[in-house]
């Protein structure tokens, strides 16, 4: 039986749905670009992740983890916030007229 988790709109199924439909429910998780939760009767529950997807969690965890991205990131949603940033010429955009 598939579950919809309520809380995270996440697709659970049990380890024996997924062995049994292996093909559809990775292929539906890189198409669709969703997790899926496979659920094991001893608790130890995995899922299974687009390897493209991993790799974008990856940089997430990157940049949230490094203190100079994250503050230039609050530097630039404060100079965006406040209409203070550098703007670019036509030049520089590459729209010299």
């Amino acid at each position: 039986m598939v579950q919809l988790d309520k809380k995270e709109s996440i697709v659970v199924v049990s380890v024996n749905q997924f062995r049994s439909n292996l093909k559809h429910y990775v292929d539906q998780s890189i198409d669709a670009h969703e997790p899926l939760t496979v659920s094991r009767k001893n608790g130890e529950d995995f899922v299974v992740l687009s390897l493209d997807d991993y790799n974008r969690v990856q940089e997430t965890l990157y940049v949230l983890e490094n203190k100079t991205l994250m503050d230039q990131i609050k530097a630039s949603i404060k100079t965006h916030k406040t209409a203070n940033g550098y703007t670019p010429s036509l030049e520089e955009l590459g729209l010299d007229v």
